[in-house]
């Protein structure tokens, strides 16, 4: 992943997915849990990766209809359906949807353009602090980001001696 840095977050001057844009794949689930990755290219290869781990052998997998993203659902073998945004087609069946990204990708895009610009060393990092402030109804607490950062969850007490 290397190329020009750009400060202040900047304009890349290709649109869409290209060298100048680090890819970051978002998966929801109906009850609100994320997982989020930083690829190293937007291709099947890597989305497999990331996706066969994390994906119980008999989800049913809902996206945008990308080539990449049908290619890796097709190796590892679950069932796939594609939603065409193009066509105007939102939901299938009343319930394939891909809302929940989209909705989670627009708030952490607003959430991120307050930055302006996070350097790629450290995306992951900004993805995860989102994932918490995202999962968390109340107001994050430092004591809260402290407990995650742990690894102990709300509900565990943290004694220290």
């Amino acid at each position: 992943m290397t190329r020009k840095p750009r400060k202040r977050g900047g304009k890349a001057s290709k649109r869409g997915l290209s060298s100048e844009q680090i890819p970051v794949l978002i998966c929801r689930d109906r009850t609100g849990e994320t997982a989020d990755f930083v690829l190293e290219k937007a291709d099947h290869t890597h989305i497999s990766e990331v996706l066969k781990p994390l994906l119980a052998s008999d989800a049913i997998i809902c996206t945008d209809g990308g080539k990449a993203l049908k290619r890796a659902i097709q190796d590892i073998g679950m069932t796939h359906r594609p939603v065409n945004l193009a066509a105007g087609i939102r939901v299938i069946g009343q319930v394939y949807h891909v809302q929940n990204v989209n909705a989670y990708d627009s708030r952490l895009k607003m959430w991120m353009h307050r930055f302006h610009g996070v350097a790629t060393h450290y995306l992951a990092n900004y993805l995860g602090w989102r994932r918490l402030i995202d999962h968390t109804k109340s107001p994050v607490t430092p004591q809260a980001f402290l407990l995650a950062a742990l690894g102990v969850s709300s509900d565990q007490q943290l004694t220290m001696t």
